[in-house]
């Protein structure tokens, strides 16, 4: 074997990026994370220090004023703020949620307006595409946009949405063609400006509390013609290519939770003592901190691999595996983030399950990941289906 073969792993500037990152979040997210879960609002700090540094939309490409970050360093960024803050790190995460299917299918003219204030941390950017009985049945929706002139006017409400009422920008899928089925339904940018956007009420949430989830409501908002994503009856099959880039976002979310939980639990044990000896030479609470590591470090190599082939594909390159992987990472990462939280609630013992250490905040956290952009049910179906088609 040659003595340059390439490690496989993260180059130099990757694990640059996550000093930095993490060096930020220490600094300038996690002391204000509690307090954010505890009084459910919005992370104004982490936002200001994410958008002071260049972090918040990373992925933007140079060519709309962004840093033009790879998948890869994405994951990093979202993994890092995660790790301090989970209801922060959705401020990347979602950013890039909202403005792939711009970036895939979107006209330039479309990218040049809506990516630019985003790269710029003027304005952030949601994705609608879920409704009240349209969740995991997506195909499903009822929010119709029907065309008047130069204009297409929309009309709905659409559920569970990230960041609802803070975003500016909002990619909305609408169906255009009720005969068509999925193949009737189209994508458009909304502004939360329009005629007619409104928000439902705050969500009361498990976790996550954080970041908003509300409704957007759409009553008779007039959208002009050249705010569509692609081409009329594309967007459904825009909104699944952008869950195979995204769903990767949210196993690097479900990695930081866990990385933090693992991190203060193994800290904790060495320092708590019972029986004259600390917490941490019993053999027992070593194999949990054993297997917590190992869990994780294999969703993050699986995730990392993911996010490769993301950056592969946002490329141009034919990536045949990419949906059967983003999945795999999703649902593997998400699973052990809940394993690992409930695990470092555990070794803390009673001081684990109150407020006055994160673990609990990270256990509550970590279950969302299971669920949203598509529940580990349907992403075990994904799977399923790549390998039997």
């Amino acid at each position: 074997m040659s003595s340059d073969f390439p490690a496989y792993a993260p180059s130099e500037e990757h694990e640059l990026l996550r000093r930095t990152v993490r060096e930020l979040a220490d600094a300038k997210i996690a002391p204000f994370a509690a307090e954010v879960d505890e009084e459910s609002r919005f992370p104004r700090e982490a936002l200001d220090a994410l958008v002071a540094n260049g972090l918040h939309a990373v992925h933007v490409p140079e060519s709309y004023g962004g840093a033009g970050a790879d998948a890869l360093a994405t994951v990093i960024v979202i993994e890092e703020v995660a790790r301090a803050c989970a209801s922060s790190s959705l401020i990347p995460a979602v950013n890039k949620l909202g403005t792939v299917p711009v970036l895939l299918a979107g006209s330039e003219e479309l990218k040049k307006r809506f990516l630019a204030p985003v790269a710029r941390g003027e304005a952030m950017f949601s994705y609608a595409l879920s409704e009240a009985d349209a969740g995991s049945d997506a195909a499903g929706m009822k929010t119709r946009a029907v065309r008047d002139g130069g204009h297409w006017v929309l009309n709905g409400t659409k559920m569970w949405i990230t960041n609802a009422g803070v975003s500016q920008f909002y990619t909305v899928m609408a169906v255009t063609d009720p005969s068509a089925g999925a193949r009737g339904i189209s994508a458009f940018v909304v502004e939360a400006a329009d005629a007619g956007v409104s928000f439902g009420p705050k969500e009361r949430k498990l976790g996550i509390k954080g970041s908003p989830t509300r409704q957007v409501i759409l009553e008779d908002v007039r959208v002009p013609a050249d705010r569509i994503i692609g081409e009329p009856g594309t967007g459904f099959k825009t909104a699944l290519a952008t869950l195979d880039h995204t769903r990767i976002t949210i196993a690097a979310q479900a990695l930081g939770i866990a990385q933090g939980a693992l991190d203060f639990a193994v800290g904790y044990v060495q320092e708590r003592r019972q029986f004259g000896r600390p917490v941490a030479d019993f053999q027992g609470v070593q194999f949990m901190l054993a297997d917590m590591a190992m869990r994780l470090e294999g969703a993050r190599q699986l995730t990392y691999h993911a996010a490769v082939k993301s950056e592969r594909a946002m490329r141009g390159e034919r990536v045949a595996d990419l949906t059967l992987v983003s999945s795999a990472c999703k649902a593997l990462a998400s699973d052990v983030a809940m394993d690992v939280t409930t695990d470092a609630v555990q070794l803390l013992g009673g001081y684990g399950y109150t407020r006055e250490f994160p673990v609990e905040r990270m256990m509550r956290d970590a279950k969302i990941t299971q669920i949203y952009e598509g529940t580990n049910q349907i992403q075990r179906m994904v799977i399923a289906r790549q390998l039997l088609k």
